[in-house]
This record gives C-alpha cells, structure tokens and sequence, in this order.
C-alpha cells in the first residue's frame, strides 16, 4: 500500500481535506505581494470565524502548535508572575514545562489521567494569578476540559487555552467563553497538514504584554505590526506562503460546511467509534461526560492480543495490513491504551466502519 493510501487515525495529523492538497499546487506569491497579503487578510478573518471571536490580532504563527503555546506564554509572562496550570496529560505539563523557563511562578491543579480538571480548583489555586492557563482537549488521555467556569470566574487573570485538538471540532466560543490567549494547530480538525499555529489574543492581553518578550521570533508585539499593518506591512518574516494556501483553504471546506455541521460531523463519528469499540468489549479511558469525539482513549484488551504479539505489534499490523494509523499511549498510560484520532477529513463513518471491522479481524 502507498504511503499515501494511509488513513491516517493516530493522535497526530489527519488525512488532508482534498481542497488543501490542491492548495499546496499553487504558485507561489512573494510573501509581502499584495495578492497574498490579500489572502492572509481572508484567512484571518476565516480563523476568527472559526475562533468565534472578533480579536484584531487572529492569525497562523509560522509554527507548529507547540510554538502557539510558547508564544502565547512568553509575552505575557515575565519572572516572578504566577501562573496557574491545570495538569491532566502531556500538554499541560508541557505548559508547566515552558512558565517554568521563563521563570515564572507556576501553581500546578494535577487530576488523574484520564480525569477532567475540576473548574472551580482552578479558580480556587491562587488569590491572584496573572495568567490561569488550561488544555481544552488534552491529546494525551481523550478528555476535555470545561472552560465556561474558569473563563466567567478568572478575575483580573488572563485566561490562555490550548485549543490545538479541539478548534473546529468541538465547540470553542473565544469571545463568549472570556478567553483571552488561545492557540491550536493545522493538523487536527482543521484538516492541514502540520506547520502553522493558528493564534488568536485579546485587546485586554496585549494590554498586558511583557516589557520585552524573551523570544525575538516569537514577540506577538512585533508579529501584530506584520498582521495589522494595512497597506504598510512591516516585515518581520517570511510567511510559509504554501502553508498558509492550505490553511485558507482547509478554513473554507469547515466554513462551507458550516462550523455547527463539521462540529456535528466529528461528534457522529466520535460516538460511532466509541460504541463500536465498547460493543467490541472495549472500555474506554477518559472520564465519561469529558470524552472527546474526535479523539477517544481506549485501554488496550492486553488479554486479546494476538500470541505473542505486543500492543506496538497490532498497531503495526494495523499500519501494514490495512494501512490505518493509530496512536499508543504516553506517559504512565503507555502501552496501556490506545489513541485513536477522528478528525478533520478524516472523520467519516467509513473510516471508522473499517478500523473497527480491522480490529475484529485481528483480535476477535
């Protein structure tokens, strides 16, 4: 089987809307050419559509979703500032991980894996953070947490959430939800391939913008002026101009689609999967009423498995036999369970009819 042949269900990048993989053939525009600072001014405002939010400053940083979380972090965080974290999988920790680096005091709210964060501990951690941050779909465990409560209760606390698995598949109100900071990536339920970090910022966060941001590249004071510079862009660097031609595009597919209809879509395929699996004798890892659609956890039936086959084997038989990706666990949950991704183009009722007939063949 081709490479390009591979369904793609694993935590990582989904198959690419066939309109993005067209978008890669165009020609390529100079990065400050008009006809393509025109079409970054629409993908923009396609990305604020898809935020639901009205923040001027909305746009794909050149890099992947882990420089969003970076970026989002450093300019609004300097030594010495507490941050409040909720840690329930890898990207919170990874959170921790970056506040940490900058020197900042950070204040942790551990769940269990495979457990949501309760908002409310969240709110409760510290009298006066100045950032309070949270993974809204943590890719490492399938859970979702609920950010209404922390958005509606953080005070004068800056509100940052990574949105990188659930922009456009799960709802995620910016503006409604009193977001101020949030970042996601291209790879997930958007329907791109890997490379660009869609960002959105809030007035009141860049009101509250560090003095100087340790990161030269990734100083959202300077990327604004490149953003919102009108007719007079000033030049901070090149745009990935091929990347941004797939995102405009990816962004249009869920927009003609309807927000409300991709959402639903990812929904019908999430519960699907995550019935046929539990009919299969399945259970599944994340808590129950925090369960992502487009990204279900499930323990691994390690007394199934082929004779002397390890987890890591069927997940390669899979990949073999039938060209489907899935992804393993990470952390205390490795080789424990398994992560299956159903997403962006993707997330269709035939891919998940045929890797639950796949997993029937090699386990039942």
């Amino acid at each position: 089987m081709a490479h390009s042949d591979r369904l793609l269900m694993g935590p990582g990048p989904c198959n690419p809307y066939p309109e993005v993989i067209e978008a890669f053939g165009r020609p390529l525009l100079g990065h400050l050419d008009p006809e393509f600072i025109d079409l970054l001014d629409e993908t923009n405002d396609r990305l604020r559509a898809v935020f639901l939010t009205a923040n001027a400053l909305t746009f794909p940083m050149s890099a992947t979703g882990s420089a969003g979380m970076e970026a989002t972090f450093c300019n609004v965080l300097a030594p010495g500032e507490v941050v409040v974290i909720g840690v329930n999988g890898v990207f919170g920790e990874r959170m921790c991980d970056v506040a940490d680096r900058l020197g900042a005091e950070v204040v942790r709210v551990d769940a269990e894996w495979g457990q949501a964060i309760e908002p409310q501990r969240m709110l409760d951690a510290h009298p006066g953070p100045k950032v309070i941050a949270i993974v809204h779909a943590e890719t490492s465990t399938g859970v979702r947490n609920d950010l209404e409560e922390i958005g509606a209760g953080k005070g004068d606390a800056l509100f940052l959430v990574d949105c990188v698995t659930s922009l456009a598949g799960i709802p995620l109100e910016i503006d409604a939800w009193g977001v101020d900071l949030a970042y996601s990536g291209t790879q997930k339920c958007i329907g791109v391939p890997p490379g660009l970090s869609p960002v959105t910022v809030s007035q009141r966060a860049i009101e509250g913008f560090v003095e100087r941001s340790p990161s030269w590249y990734l100083d959202l004071s300077m990327i604004a002026d490149y953003v919102a510079g009108g007719s007079t862009r000033a030049y901070h660097h090149t745009a990935p101009i091929s990347m941004v031609y797939a995102l405009h595009a990816g962004l249009g597919v869920i927009l003609e689609e309807g927000l409300g209809n991709a959402q639903a879509r990812h929904r019908a395929c999430g519960e699907k999967l995550q019935l046929g699996l539990q009919e299969m004798g399945f259970e599944l890892f994340a808590q129950e009423g925090h369960r992502l659609p487009e990204l279900t956890s499930v323990r691994i039936p390690l007394d199934r498995l082929p004779e002397g086959m390890g987890e890591a084997g069927v997940r390669r038989l899979l990949l073999d036999r039938y060209g489907i990706e899935i992804g393993g666990g990470l952390g205390p949950v490795a080789g424990q369970v398994w992560r299956i991704g159903c997403m962006g183009h993707t997330a269709r009722p035939r891919n998940v009819t045929l890797l639950l007939g796949a997993l029937a063949e090699i386990l039942l």
